[in-house]
């Protein structure tokens, strides 16, 4: 009798995820201290980095080249000692402590989101930043706001300022702060756009970086008693202004969701599309959120049988990145199909086909199907599967 193996037996870890490489010491014992903040941006080795509506900022020029392959991109940095001024001149600014990488210069990271930060009517004949606006575009699936007519070189943060006084004629001087500045002089990058340009380290930055700023921005009051909040523990929480009700200690939600690349007996995968999908050629895997009271396994085998009418068996767990899209956790899993009859929901698939890593790859160099993209757990979901780069 003839021995059968399992289509998962072989299975490995997923061993990169482009959201899930931050080498960064957060200093949790930290947070709670009173000055953190201020005494983190005084320390000489301390970088900044700068949020706006769930984008990261970048050196001019480079929001141009996220839709290039083989280019790198970098964040764009400001010296912490620049920051503690700004920080009271812009009291809609929200600082987010990421943590040190320790060594002989010992760098800290502190994030700064300028979303709620409106440029003031500039006076006295100042720059008003129009030699570096910004094109105000998101290309493809959002990915950036670029500043037209600049050089693809990379500037450095100073560059991105012009620190030459203007004066009026009775020598009074008036800029718009750094952080004004800044809505115009740097470009702005989503997350999809920069980490598969940037090293694991900066990746990293602007994961977590993206990730606080988006709850900052989308949580503004107490979600018990309705209360105003203020961040708090270095930007990990925010505390209620309401001493009648305790002044509650409020932290970030996280939405846990599974994704799944389902494979039958024969090592074919089942590809689908979203009817959200814009691209009708974009072909990904299962996935949805963790519904109250499931486990994550119950999740992958429900997802399953509501999108493509498919009964899994076996279940195996490759990985997990945090996708801040606004604030999910993506956890990924290999499943066997124990069943291969197609039915789809129509409601959030309207498309579904078992390929062969040979047909898979036929359908991407022809144009029939496209990849995700390359900061997204799915695509190494499929690499993984297929043997090899996409």
């Amino acid at each position: 009798m003839g021995i059968s193996f399992s289509p998962l037996a072989l299975t490995q870890a997923l061993p990169f995820l482009p959201l899930a490489q931050g080498d960064i010491d957060y200093q949790t014992e930290r947070r709670g201290e009173p000055d953190l903040i201020d005494a983190t941006l005084a320390e000489p080795a301390t970088k900044v980095i700068l949020t706006r509506n769930g984008l990261i900022a970048v050196p001019r020029g480079q929001g141009e080249l996220v839709d290039y392959e083989n280019v790198k991109l970098r964040l764009a940095t400001l010296p912490g000692a620049y920051m503690a001024d700004e920080l009271k001149a812009n009291p809609e600014a929200v600082a987010m402590f990421l943590g040190s990488y320790g060594g002989r210069r010992d760098e800290h990271v502190v994030a700064v989101d300028i979303t709620r930060v409106t440029a003031r009517p500039a006076q006295f004949g100042v720059d008003d930043g129009t030699n570096g606006s910004s094109r105000g575009s998101v290309g493809g699936a959002g990915r950036a706001a670029g500043v037209a007519g600049v050089s693809h070189s990379s500037q450095g943060a100073d560059a991105a300022f012009d620190e030459t006084p203007a004066s009026g004629a009775s020598g009074a001087t008036a800029r718009k702060s750094l952080l004004e500045q800044a809505l115009d002089r740097f470009d702005w990058v989503d997350l999809r756009g920069f980490a598969p340009h940037a090293s694991a380290r900066e990746a990293g930055q602007a994961t977590t970086a993206i990730s606080l700023s988006i709850w900052h921005n989308r949580q503004r009051h107490c979600p018990t008693c309705g209360a105003p909040v203020e961040a708090a523990n270095g930007g990990w929480a925010q505390r209620c202004t309401n001493e009648s009700d305790g002044r509650r200690l409020l932290f970030p939600r996280v939405e846990p969701a599974v994704i799944t690349i389902i494979v039958d007996s024969a090592g074919r995968a089942l590809m689908q599309h979203n009817a959200a999908w814009k691209n009708p050629t974009l072909y990904s895997v299962s996935a949805g959120f963790v519904e109250a009271g499931e486990n994550l396994e119950h999740a992958v085998r429900r997802e399953a049988m509501e999108e493509v009418g498919i009964t899994l068996g076996e279940v195996k767990y490759l990985g997990s990145q945090p996708w801040p899209y606004p604030a999910s956790l993506m956890m990924a899993f290999k499943a066997h199909a124990l069943t291969t009859d197609v039915h789809v929901d129509n409601v959030e698939t309207v498309e579904a086909r078992w390929v062969t890593p040979d047909e898979y790859m036929a359908a991407i160099i022809s144009g029939r199907m496209s990849a995700p993209g390359k900061a997204t757990i799915a695509r190494y979901m499929i690499e993984e599967w297929l043997g090899h780069e996409l």
